[in-house]
């Protein structure tokens, strides 16, 4: 047997590889009850000298034997594929997983049982009983899985088990193929708040046309499809040979960047209800928020490592590569652990000397040297909006502490919008409240000269 897509030729299998010890060791219960009995018959018959007895103790032993043999040199040519739909899903929500079975031989099957091989956290590992499959007919069987858990998870390999009508003896043969569920972090809808006068990801250009006085000093460029004819540089044209056209000014995406804090030290308690998890689904539902509003986002974590496969300025691309930035994204978020690092600088060091327009930060517990660092992003980083969370609160259900308001205090005089995260806060009640308290001191958005926070 052998394990193949739906067009993909199947390769026909040898023997068990197992070899007729491992065929023996297939026995029933039924089997080897037969067995037994039937070795027994034939001792008492040798004893007591009964012929017939001898007769039907080989036939009780024989018809085990006999059904090891058929299994063990029966060779099926099956190919089996899986499909995920959809192969990544969210946590808490469900995904199906479409089995077929295509036998290609020319002799029909007998009883088969297919068993895939799943994790634990995925549910309870299917099995279906298959009965005889015509020569070229094809079964197909699916079942669900559900994981509270983010992460990602093997499926297979699948296992085929034979068996013989009369249930003596059963054989298990395995595919190698499997395939891999990625079950991302929780999302939630955020509001479209409009802080300043703009509510797109797409601010004021800084690219312009370069010309200072006249026609000649525009720089040119070849003309592509679909631009304006009433663009043409014609004096251009006229002196390169081919058709050229004026540059406009070329709007310039608002950039993001977001922060994960993901220190062991900084977070207490685990399981999808912890404030690491609600901290890992918050950066997921503001990167999704951002992407779709235009902005050019960035994934950051406090090991000052960025997201792979994000443009050489290691922002997210342009809009059409807004889906793949964001599976790239989600795929990242959902394996994220806990750092063994204790401190921000790596990441505020990645953060330092440049400006990357708004800084979203999902941070754990603050001590007084982390909260100095956390206000020197700010710095660099025109607006700055900080979600904290006392992990000791989300394990008690309390109030938050004094130390923490102190916190948020200090993050406020250093420019931040600085929010405490209570148990079981819905991110987007917060997003609301951020917008309001970064409105009240200046009446300007949240994103300063880059367009309103949306």
């Amino acid at each position: 047997m052998t394990a193949a897509g739906p067009d993909a030729p199947p390769v026909p299998e040898g023997r068990n590889t197992g070899g007729v010890r491992a065929a023996l060791g297939g026995l029933t219960t039924r089997g080897r009850s037969f067995l037994a009995a039937g070795v027994a018959a034939a001792a008492c018959a040798y004893v007591l000298g009964q012929g017939d007895l001898l007769r039907v103790g080989l036939l009780l032993a024989g018809l085990p034997l006999i059904c090891v043999a058929v299994l063990y040199r029966t060779r099926y040519r099956v190919a089996t594929s899986r499909r995920l739909s959809p192969g990544r899903v969210p946590a808490g929500s469900e995904a199906r997983v479409h089995l077929r079975m295509d036998n290609v031989s020319r002799m029909p099957t007998g009883l088969l049982m297919l068993q895939d091989h799943v994790p634990y956290v995925l549910g309870p590992r299917p099995r279906f009983v298959l009965d005889r499959v015509e020569a070229g007919g094809r079964r197909e069987v699916s079942y669900r899985v559900r994981s509270d858990l983010r992460g990602r998870y093997p499926l297979g390999p699948l296992q085929l088990r034979l068996t013989d009508p009369f249930g003596m003896c059963e054989l298990a043969r395995s595919f190698s193929a499997f395939d891999t569920l990625t079950v991302v972090p929780r999302t939630e809808a955020l509001p479209a708040v409009r802080l300043a006068g703009e509510a797109s990801g797409y601010g004021d250009g800084s690219q312009r046309s370069l010309a200072l006085a006249g026609d000649d000093d525009i720089i040119p460029r070849t003309y592509r499809y679909g631009d304006d004819l009433r663009r043409v540089h014609w004096r251009s044209t006229a002196r390169y040979g081919e058709l050229m056209v004026r540059r406009e000014e070329q709007p310039q995406r608002a950039r993001c960047t977001v922060l994960l804090d993901t220190r062991q030290v900084a977070y207490q308690g685990a399981g999808p209800d912890s404030a690491f998890e609600w901290a890992v689904s918050g950066t997921a539902s503001a990167l999704m928020h951002l992407l779709e509003r235009g902005f050019a986002v960035r994934l950051l974590t406090d090991t000052g490592s960025a997201v792979p496969g994000q443009g050489a300025d290691g922002f997210a691309g342009s809009s059409q590569e807004s889906a793949d930035a964001a599976g790239t994204m989600m795929d990242t978020l959902s394996v994220v652990d806990h750092s063994d690092g204790a401190g921000l600088s790596r990441s505020c060091d990645v953060l330092r000397g440049t400006n990357e327009g708004l800084l979203i930060a999902f941070f754990g517990d603050l001590d007084d040297e982390q909260t100095a660092l956390a206000a020197r992003m700010r710095r660099r980083s025109g607006s700055a909006v900080a979600f904290v969370l006392d992990s000791g609160t989300w394990l008690t259900g309390g109030a938050v502490p004094g130390p923490v308001e102190k916190r948020l205090r200090q993050l406020r005089e250093a420019g931040w919008t600085a929010l405490a995260v209570p148990p079981g806060a819905r991110l987007a009640d917060l997003w609301q409240q951020a917008a309001r308290e970064r409105a009240e001191p200046s009446g300007t958005g949240a994103y300063g000269s880059s367009g309103g926070w949306s």
